[in-house]
């Protein structure tokens, strides 16, 4: 089947192809109504369907909007991307998803291949790491913005660019101190990859904090920024601190850097025979959704995830948004609940 061309509705129309184009490819300059209404009607007849590279021309915008996630999987990124997802759609634009899988390589391609679809917007989501990667990204990311590109990032800013950060120092720094507030004296920390920022960012916040007041972890350990991470650090940690059930002693309140590391800390500790809170404690971070539903509950910090998503839409398309890029900090909240509730 031959497909339907444009000078096809135009001579069905009547009209000459470049009016037909302006109708269907939505340019500003669109003829009388009634000639306008005779376009649209031969392209129905016909089954015209629009090409969108050439709606772009006419429009000098794709309406496409690219989002890059390390983990799509994971209810962190889920979130943001819901949030992502209602602001686009609010903006009458179309959300390009991208899960890198935390590979720095692929973060890349997905961003060029995003650009060269030439995407409004570029929202990159998820803490940055140092090294020749983030260097070539801010490269790429320049010659976009120099072409009339608009990027985001959802936290640690890029040298250009917008971006919308999480207080991950702060809020883990205010975890420690109401656990401290709460009773808790013995403190140990399952950690993420020292290469990630804000792995790095919400351990020191809570260090720091627990330094302040004359503490210092028992132990700390480390793994990936999953759940199988936290499950395999928790289960070193359960060793170096010989922890056993119903000691009936103060149990050692864990700090783990994000919630899905502390759901499969959970995990690995009922596998051992251990029970939160009775044997252990546990807290996380981010207030993933995934928690309404998860037994003990989990003491956190709560970051509004789908607004962060949000929010990063409305900086990326902001008339405003220029030579000083927006920049905005998000807080998070404590909220204790019964994974750290002592006896």
């Amino acid at each position: 089947m031959v497909a339907v061309r444009l000078q096809d509705v135009a001579a069905r129309a009547g009209v000459s192809q470049a009016t037909a184009s302006r109708v269907l490819n939505g340019s500003a300059r669109v003829p009388g109504e009634g000639v306008a209404d005779r376009v649209r009607a031969a392209a129905r007849e016909l089954g015209y369907v629009p090409n969108a590279q050439a709606q772009a021309l006419a429009r000098a915008s794709t309406g496409l909007l690219g989002l890059v996630v390390h983990d799509i999987a994971d209810p962190y990124f889920s979130s943001i991307a819901r949030g992502v997802q209602a602001a686009a759609r609010t903006a009458r634009k179309h959300m390009l998803l991208a899960s890198t899988d935390r590979d720095f390589d692929i973060e890349r391609e997905a961003v060029s291949t995003f650009i060269a679809h030439r995407a409004d917007a570029i929202v990159l989501a998820g803490s940055r790491q140092s090294g020749d990667l983030d260097l070539d990204l801010e490269a790429e990311f320049a010659r976009y913005r120099d072409n009339g590109g608009r990027v985001v990032v959802i936290g640690q800013p890029l040298a250009c660019g917008g971006a919308v950060e999480p207080e991950n120092h702060s809020g883990a720094a205010n975890l420690a101190d109401a656990l401290v507030a709460a009773g808790h004296t013995q403190f140990a920390v399952v950690g993420g990859p020292g290469s990630i920022r804000t792995a790095v960012d919400r351990r020191n916040g809570f260090v720091e904090a627990l330094g302040r007041r004359g503490l210092t972890p028992l132990v700390e350990v480390s793994g990936d920024f999953t759940r199988d991470g936290g499950y395999s650090a928790a289960r070193r940690l359960a060793g170096a601190l010989e922890l056993r059930a119903d000691t009936g002693t103060t149990p050692v309140c864990v700090f783990a850097v994000t919630d899905v590391m502390a759901i499969g800390a959970i995990a690995a500790w009922r596998e051992l025979g251990l029970s939160v809170p009775r044997d252990v404690c546990v807290a996380g971070f981010d207030d993933i959704p995934t928690l309404r539903d998860h037994t003990p509950s989990l003491s956190t910090v709560a970051l509004p995830l789908e607004h962060i998503g949000a929010r990063a839409v409305e900086l990326a398309l902001c008339r405003d948004f220029g030579p000083d890029d927006l920049r905005e900090s998000v807080p998070g909240s404590v909220v204790l609940r019964d994974s750290t509730r002592l006896p």
